[in-house]
């Protein structure tokens, strides 16, 4: 994952925003005290993972979507 300088990503945060949706790579920034470095990513790719974790905490949609996939693969 790419690591970035808050100072860089501040003076460059519309390049930055546009580099992480089209590489869907998120990016580290990085501050001079680490408990506040934060992370960077599309809006795409944080939905993507906001509504896998939802599908995948409840055990009777996993047990559906396995069902689903062994039925599709056969």
């Amino acid at each position: 994952m790419e690591v970035e300088s808050y100072s860089n990503v501040k003076n460059n945060l519309k390049f930055f925003m546009k580099k992480v949706n089209k590489e869907h790579k998120p990016m580290i920034i990085m501050s001079e005290d680490a408990k506040d470095d934060c992370i960077l990513m599309s809006k795409t790719d944080y939905n993507n993972i906001i509504e896998n974790t939802y599908i995948r905490s409840s055990q009777a949609n996993v047990k559906h979507i396995m069902k689903s996939w062994k039925h599709l693969k056969e």
